[in-house]
């Protein structure tokens, strides 16, 4: 008998691995930030997409504010070519994120999204600040 679950069947192990490894590439969540955060030196720069004012409301510790909209080649030169960037907006409901990450490859940046956004972070129980 089959249910939703069953009657598709799964991908084959090479075909899930390869499209798990694909998402890990793009994505990351909230916890690991948070660790990389915590370390020191996490290896990225955290940008908070969304507006100034949602910004001043409160974002995580050690973003910076920079709308998807103000993404120019100019903005971005402050940084080194190979800078890569983890990108944020308010949560599974705002697509900021990924307009902001299309944004930075179109600029040929390394850019990975937190998924989860400001309500993910705020649901593992990290604070805010601002």
């Amino acid at each position: 008998m089959t249910n939703p679950v069953t009657a598709i069947p799964a991908a084959p192990s090479t075909e899930a691995e390869s499209h798990f490894a694909r998402r890990l590439s793009l994505e990351t969540d909230c916890a690991d930030v948070h660790a990389a955060m915590a370390s020191g030196d996490p290896g990225f720069v955290l940008l908070d997409v969304r507006g100034p004012h949602a910004f001043a409301r409160g974002h995580l510790p050690g973003a910076l504010s920079l709308p998807h909209r103000e993404m120019e080649p100019a903005r971005m030169a402050v940084w080194p070519a190979e800078t890569l960037f983890v990108v944020y907006c308010a949560g599974p409901h705002c697509n900021g994120a990924d307009r902001a990450a299309l944004r930075l490859a179109r600029l040929g940046r390394p850019v990975k999204i937190m998924i989860g956004g400001v309500t993910g972070w705020v649901d593992e129980g990290f604070a805010l600040d601002g």
